[in-house]
């Protein structure tokens, strides 16, 4: 019985540890927006414990983690996300990644949410050297949003019409 017992104890804590792990990986996964002083959607998202803004969006109504990288001229997906998400694959071409140089292809992204944001028609493209459902948010994205960065946090608002 005390075997069982330190079993299930270890077990608990495993699943706790590794809670607070993802935690500490992704502080914003379950991203809450407001409504800013005009009426629109606002994300306020925190750092990780790597400095870097990641949340839970959704690709075509498919969850995915979101990272933002202005570094990146397009929105970049994973290969296996891209086919849940019904992603089409486009033209060939090459990108400059951090591990290289990579084939891609151009596809258009129909929805893609953070919160209440939801960006529609987005350029992006397919990286079929990428794993998991993480993806990368460059500019092609980033530049339909106004974000203010402010000590740890970070907040994006839709670009006001017009």
């Amino acid at each position: 019985m005390i075997a069982i017992a330190w079993i299930i104890g270890l077990a608990l804590l495993t699943r706790y540890f590794a809670g607070v792990e993802e935690q500490q990986y992704n502080p914003n996964s379950t991203p809450q927006s407001r409504l800013d002083a005009d009426g629109l959607p606002e994300l306020v998202l925190r750092q990780n414990r790597f400095g870097h803004y990641l949340l839970t969006g959704a690709i075509n109504g498919q969850p995915a983690t979101l990272l933002l990288d202005t570094g990146a001229t397009a929105v970049v997906v994973a290969e296996s996300l891209a086919r849940k998400a019904g992603l089409q694959r486009g033209v060939a071409g090459y990108a400059n990644t951090a591990n290289g140089r990579v084939r891609v292809f151009s596809t258009r992204i129909a929805s893609l949410q953070m919160g209440e944001i939801v960006l529609y028609d987005v350029p992006a493209s397919i990286n079929p050297a990428m794993q998991g459902d993480e993806v990368l948010l460059g500019m092609s994205a980033l530049r339909q949003l106004e974000f203010t960065q402010r000590g740890q946090e970070l907040t994006l608002r839709p670009l006001p019409p017009g």
